[in-house]
């Protein structure tokens, strides 16, 4: 079944590369006028280009102050994908002050930001609206080296649940999706480890990473 997003205004952020890039484009191509955010100016310019009538905005999330300048400015959003995020892999007992910090700001903190301002434009204007929140498998299952990385995704998961019993009166839906390894760039540099991936692959009944390139195995 065909969805049309026409007279819809999406914001998207962590559009410049992998599920949100993909994301922006799905929403362009089905009539959204589409916000993308992302803190790499040279992805934003290639999507530009790649989908005339994108609008894009350059802003660090992790950065509470900037990004609020940021989104005062872009009017009215209907449709919301928070799906920025950064995965910083450290053994529990090595685990920095520094990483700890940058993967709540973005994968966590952006999330409250961001949705709050989304949300609290809706309800001024009395209008319904959706927001997903981009999360993942690693919310519900240890996997090594990804302490920091489990606890902002499981946080997010608990956040949703939360923005969903008290945003549902404004009429606005609140959703998570938890897709496991996805080959975007930053799932490569993290599981293309053979070895690595072997265990998690291993649960997977099609034998393969999301977006892989690869023949299915032969069960």
């Amino acid at each position: 079944m065909e969805r049309s997003f026409a007279g819809r205004r999406a914001l998207v952020t962590g559009a410049g590369k992998g599920i949100g890039r993909d994301t922006a484009k799905a929403l362009f191509a089905s009539g959204a006028q589409v916000v993308a955010v992302s803190r790499t100016q040279e992805d934003l310019v290639s999507l530009a280009q790649e989908c005339p009538g994108i609008e894009t905005l350059c802003v660090d999330l992790g950065d509470w102050e900037a990004t609020e300048r940021a989104l005062s400015t872009i009017g009215p959003v209907d449709l919301l994908v928070n799906n920025a995020g950064v995965a910083l892999l450290q053994p529990f007992l090595e685990v920095t002050k520094e990483a700890c910090d940058r993967s709540f700001d973005v994968n966590f903190r952006s999330v409250v930001q961001v949705s709050q301002m989304v949300a609290q434009g809706l309800i001024a204007r009395g209008a319904p609206g959706a927001i997903v929140n981009v999360s993942s498998q690693a919310s519900q299952r240890a996997v090594k080296d990804h302490a920091i990385y489990c606890s902002t995704k499981g946080a997010m998961d608990m956040l949703t649940k939360v923005m969903a019993l008290e945003l549902g009166p404004h009429k606005i839906r609140v959703n998570t999706v938890n897709p496991t390894v996805v080959m975007t760039a930053m799932g490569r540099a993290n599981w293309s480890d053979a070895q690595k991936a072997e265990s998690m692959l291993s649960r997977i009944p099609l034998g393969k990473f999301a977006g892989e390139l690869r023949r299915w195995r032969t069960w």
